[in-house]
């Protein structure tokens, strides 16, 4: 006789899905901003091997890379607004993802005025 798996009830959620508006008003107050060096970008072009050039706030244009810890958890596309640290040494050309914006969150720091810049910059 086989042992038999009990049986899961309901629909299964995926994971990091939001519940309620109170829920998705408070993931939207844990919005991270750019902190010390780091600045606002938008992926320009894909360039292959988990990089990319993405247009800064700082008005540079610099070739990043998603760092191993966030490669396979972070998939970005082109037009999608992110968080770049620029590197230490070479900084002004190349730079770290460090964080991807979801259509909510950007429409939240738009909100808050934080992206007052980038509607000047560009049309987003």
């Amino acid at each position: 006789m086989a042992f038999k798996k009990p049986q899961r009830r309901g629909k299964p959620r995926p994971k990091g899905t939001i519940q309620s508006p109170a829920e998705e008003m408070e993931y939207l107050m844990r919005t991270p901003v750019p902190k010390g060096n780091q600045v606002f970008g938008i992926v320009e072009q894909r360039v292959g091997g988990s990089r990319m050039l993405v247009r800064c706030m700082d008005g540079r244009q610099r070739n990043c890379r998603i760092p191993g810890r966030l490669k396979k958890r972070l998939w970005v596309r082109e037009g999608d607004l992110v968080i770049v640290e620029p590197w230490e040494f070479g900084g002004d050309e190349k730079g770290d993802v460090i964080l991807k914006y979801r259509k909510n969150q950007v429409g939240y720091l738009r909100q808050k005025g934080y992206l007052k810049q980038l509607d000047e910059f560009e049309e987003f």
